[in-house]
């Protein structure tokens, strides 16, 4: 029954996608690379309301960066690569000082990542690590914080691309 379900999210997702207008508010990423779905020269570019239009997650946790328990809200990250049409191994995540790393996609589906867009109910501003922040459930998953994990937890989010 749950195979049946991601399947048929998967393919709302990939529909959803292929129908996704170029973004109207800013752009907060862009999905490049082995992408079937694009909405402007090649990428998928996404604002706001449109990360939040795709499997919108909620995480309460505390993070290394942060003071205290936070509300993160933010799209799945797998459910953004599968709305893109992603296929590959691993994702190089870009942050907008250009700092990079990869994610294994075994992390994307082992874990409930989010693409936090918003926290406590305001989005995420650049001076306090968004506007996008690649985050894991910390608190769900103890064994998360760990430095391999730390580095893949990306702030300043750009670009996501999938090899």
């Amino acid at each position: 029954m749950a195979a049946a379900a991601l399947f048929l999210s998967s393919t709302l997702l990939s529909a959803q996608a292929a129908t996704l207008p170029p973004p109207e508010g800013e752009v907060l990423l862009r999905v490049t690379g082995n992408i079937e779905h694009s909405n402007v020269d090649g990428e998928l570019q996404l604002d706001l309301d449109q990360l939040m239009t795709l499997s919108p997650h909620v995480i309460e946790t505390a993070t290394p960066w942060t003071e205290g328990i936070g509300r993160f809200e933010g799209p799945l990250f797998r459910a953004v690569l599968e709305a893109a049409g992603a296929e590959g191994e691993r994702v190089r995540v870009t942050s907008l000082n250009e700092y990079e790393i990869e994610i294994p996609w075994s992390d994307l589906y082992d874990y409930d990542v989010i693409l936090a867009v918003m926290r406590d109910g305001e989005p995420i501003a650049v001076r306090d690590l968004g506007p996008v922040l690649v985050l894991y459930p910390f608190d769900e998953h103890p064994e998360l914080l760990n430095e391999t994990i730390r580095h893949r937890s990306v702030w300043h989010v750009g670009t996501v691309d999938v090899q």
